[in-house]
């Protein structure tokens, strides 16, 4: 019960900030909340498919595991994400890297069509005078946005139709799923395939982090300080022993290779 409570609530905050995105006066005209549909659904889905992949793939090892929790936020983009609680310890390095590789590689498989699908309905203006927020760039999205609409001149920009926007927070929810630190999805598949390594990782990552947060963007200050509260080391397996095969370590080298990909460092 409370799984379809919080979904329906975190539909209802997307489809208002969706809504408010598209310049709708809920207080005036409160029908106008549908204008949030594209940003709210094609966000939904993305958060869907990523807490899924953990989920079922989980399901496959028989660990014992919630449905997901959406969270509704009164925020600009009507979410704080989602999540999944699993109840049973994760055994071995293989079973950490299947299952923490999983939904961001599934997140992935559906935001990027869907920001293809976003680009092509976006338009291409002229700068304007007085530019609104402006959203900062990974080299997937940058690469994506060249594919379908090419170089831009620098007296050109192109404003985000709300589909676009949606797969846009996808890459940006990706990269801090895959953050190599602690028991984010990251620290998962970094322990998984660096074992006792993972902690050098999680503090340069962390150093990178306020050094970003200084000279780009502050919002990074306040991720590296609650990625120390919540610790940065990722805590030992119980089989320790048990070796990654050949196809794991590839996986989990291209979900790391992901995290690199989606990386914005400035976002806003």
């Amino acid at each position: 019960m409370i799984h379809s409570t919080l979904f329906v609530l975190t539909l209802l905050t997307t489809l208002i900030a969706g809504a408010i995105q598209q310049g709708i006066n809920l207080l005036e005209t409160p029908g106008g909340i549908w204008h949030g549909i594209p940003f709210s659904f094609t966000l939904l889905i993305i958060l869907a498919a990523h807490e899924f992949g953990h989920y079922f793939m989980a399901r496959h090892h028989q660990v014992d595991v919630t449905l997901p929790y959406f969270i509704p936020a009164p925020s600009f983009i009507g979410t704080f994400g989602a999540f999944i609680k699993m109840r049973s310890p994760l055994l071995d390095r293989r079973m950490l890297l299947d299952i923490g590789a999983a939904g961001p590689v599934a997140g992935l498989a559906v935001a990027m069509p869907v920001i293809v699908v976003g680009f092509a309905l976006s338009e291409v203006r002229p700068v304007p005078a007085e530019a609104g927020m402006s959203l900062g760039s990974s080299l997937l999205f940058s690469l994506l946005g060249w594919i379908v609409h090419g170089s831009q001149p620098r007296d050109m920009d192109i404003v985000l139709h709300p589909v676009a926007f949606s797969g846009w927070i996808g890459l940006l929810v990706t990269c801090l799923n895959l953050l190599p630190v602690g028991q984010l999805d990251g620290g998962h598949v970094a322990y998984a395939v660096l074992g006792r390594r993972q902690r050098f990782l999680a503090r340069m990552i962390f150093v990178m982090l306020i050094i970003l947060g200084i000279t780009s963007w502050s919002g990074w200050l306040i991720w590296a300080a609650i990625l120390y509260i919540m610790g940065l080391d990722h805590p030992p397996v119980i089989y320790e022993w048990v070796p990654l095969d050949r196809r794991r370590r590839v996986i989990g080298w291209a979900s790391m290779g992901i995290f690199f990909l989606t990386f914005t460092p400035a976002p806003f």
